[in-house]
């Protein structure tokens, strides 16, 4: 009795939690927190094989296999400041560090996230999970599918490389180039380091796991939309608001919401400038004018300086021929300078305008940009918008007392500011110049070109020649201001007089002899022939006659083989003499031949008596 007692008490205890544990609607979640494991472990309480089969099923039905390496999704349950806790339908939660999530800054409990699991149990018992592992897993699935649908994906810009930015998608390292961030040059890569931003896969690289994403890709299609817009209502004359997008050195580009438009740089500003920066700065926001566009409208030109009234228009109607004006030297050509008397309103000085000389030089070596000067005006023209400007108006006219200052034949001093092939410009003061053509330089020299004879900025003798006062023409000439030593040389090397000299030079036809440093007479071949039939080298001296001498064309011509051939001559012409005596003496005379003829004719009578 007491044994049955007993047995129905042990049956007792064992089947009443076995009726609570196999309640089919229970959660297993909720069977292990009630469950006593170490009264179980005693064996104080049994379980029913059966039951303990079907809580089995239970178990592989709602919690995962920790021995599985496939991904799994898990929820976020708590985060602590180093780790997030997750929960993965496993006998426990397992633990993930909280930088595997950095490119998700935003994570929250109840958040889902994909885990790989990496130690079943560390030292402390704890399921060890990694996002990273499973991200890596995935990450070129989703990417391929990505690429394939054209759908967006969220990354996380890890940091800058060189052409653009590393960008971490799904786990991958995939490039941005810095053509692909925006729509718009970008000048400031390090503002996006650290950013989650919306990109579209554009390329894949199978065989060496390259990714490339772009961001601007995302955008360009809203922004073509609003372009279509935009143009279809663009018309010429319509004043929109834009925001600088590019500067160059020839002109602003304005992105006008979607499309670009340029403003050149001659449409910025009524003033000259030199650089659109003077003007404009980058992401400026501003209002231009459409001034115009071809027919597609994708290349418009766009004006500033025409929201404002043109200077012209506003310049004061005082302003006359002859007024003084004063301005500033904006631009210098050749040709002359133009002057800013007012914004926007220039004149053009000419450079024969800048000085009373008729001798032209150029601007610049009267004027330089930036130059405050003061002009008079010449000409004035409001509907062509032109003026002329002059500033040798502000000054006497040089020529003016020009008779009485440089009379004919009157010597100075003046400098040498110019050579032409045919002689040299010489300035006798700021507005008068004068002509030394080039056979005025020298009496004796033979110039072939000015910078033989002069350098510019010399200091050069001159007389007054001629003058021309209509003209503005001052002839002069160096040569003049010393004798003429042809004079003397007329005299010294006559005809026929012999000096000694070198042959310097062999030229064709013969050879040039050097007398003194003026003297340079030219020696035909024929006449180097020396007595013993050579001729006489380069180098070699001797006695040379002069043959021809020309002082108005500097002209000398000297021979050695005449000095020997005269003596030839004057031989012959001895010898011609003395034979010419003798055969004077040797003549008969009248006498002598009648006495002959008679003795012939005695001669014939008497061979006729016989």
């Amino acid at each position: 009795m007491a044994e049955d007692k007993n047995n129905a008490q042990v049956e007792e205890s064992t089947t009443a939690p076995e009726v609570k544990a196999v309640t089919p609607k229970q959660d297993p979640k909720e069977f292990l927190a009630e469950f006593d494991w170490d009264k179980y472990e005693e064996g104080i309480e049994r379980v029913d094989d059966s039951k303990l089969e079907e809580f089995e099923a239970m178990v592989a039905e709602n919690f995962v296999d920790t021995a599985d390496e496939e991904v799994v999704t898990g929820t976020v349950v708590h985060l602590t400041e180093r780790e997030a806790i997750i929960d993965i339908n496993a006998k426990s939660e397992g633990v993930i560090s909280l930088n595997e999530f950095r490119y998700n800054p935003d994570l929250k409990v109840g958040d889902s996230v994909e885990v790989l699991i990496d130690i079943r149990e560390d030292r402390s018992g704890q399921l060890v999970l990694s996002h990273r592992k499973a991200r890596t897993i995935k990450a070129w699935d989703r990417v391929n599918n990505a690429c394939e649908k054209e759908e967006i994906v969220n990354g996380h810009v890890k940091c800058r490389t060189k052409g653009g930015m590393i960008v971490d998608v799904f786990g991958i390292e995939a490039f941005l180039p810095g053509s692909q961030i925006d729509v718009k040059p970008i000048r400031d890569y390090d503002q996006y380091v650290g950013k989650n931003m919306e990109f579209k896969v554009v390329k894949i690289n199978q065989e060496f796991k390259n990714v490339v994403v772009s961001h601007k890709a995302l955008i360009e299609a809203d922004i073509e939309e609003q372009k279509k817009e935009i143009i279809g209502q663009l018309e010429k004359g319509q004043v929109l608001e834009g925001v600088v997008k590019n500067i160059t050195s020839y002109g602003v580009f304005i992105d006008l919401g979607g499309v670009d438009g340029l403003i050149h740089i001659t449409d910025l500003s009524w003033s000259r400038i030199n650089h659109p920066n003077e003007v404009v700065e980058l992401d400026q926001k501003m209002n231009v004018v459409i001034l115009d566009f071809d027919d597609n409208k994708s290349r418009i030109q766009l004006g500033l300086k025409q929201l404002e009234k043109h200077p012209w228009e506003a310049l004061s109607e005082d302003m006359k021929v002859g007024d003084k004006v004063k301005g500033k030297v904006v631009v210098i050509a050749d040709y002359g300078a133009f002057i800013e008397v007012a914004e926007g309103v220039e004149g053009l000085v000419h450079v024969s305008e800048m000085s009373w000389s008729t001798h032209l030089r150029s601007a610049q070596d009267f004027v330089k940009v930036g130059d405050e000067i003061e002009a008079q005006i010449l000409t004035l023209d409001r509907d062509d918008r032109k003026m002329s400007l002059g500033i040798k108006q502000l000054t006497p006219d040089p020529w003016t007392d020009i008779v009485t200052k440089y009379p004919v034949n009157s010597k100075h001093k003046g400098i040498v500011r110019n050579f032409t092939n045919f002689g040299v410009f010489v300035e006798m003061e700021e507005g008068i110049d004068g002509l030394i053509y080039i056979s005025d330089l020298s009496w004796t020299k033979k110039i072939k070109h000015p910078s033989e004879f002069v350098t510019v900025g010399e200091t050069l003798e001159v007389e007054v020649l001629e003058l021309d006062v209509d003209a503005r023409k001052l002839s002069l000439g160096h040569k003049q201001t010393t004798d003429n030593p042809w004079d003397k040389y007329e005299t010294e090397f006559a005809l026929d007089t012999v000096h000694k000299g070198t042959i310097d030079e062999m030229v064709d036809k013969g050879a040039i002899v050097n007398f003194n440093e003026d003297i340079a007479a030219f020696v035909p071949t024929r006449h180097l022939e020396k007595e013993d039939g050579k001729k006489i080298e380069k180098g070699e001296e001797a006695d040379f006659k002069i043959i021809e001498f020309n002082k108005e064309f500097k002209r000398v011509v000297a021979s050695h083989t005449a000095i020997f051939r005269e003596e030839e001559q004057r031989n012959v012409k001895a010898a011609v003499k003395r034979q010419s005596a003798a055969a004077d003496e040797a003549k008969p005379t009248l006498g002598d031949a009648n006495e002959a003829l008679q003795a012939l004719k005695d001669k014939m009578d008497a061979a006729n008596k016989k």
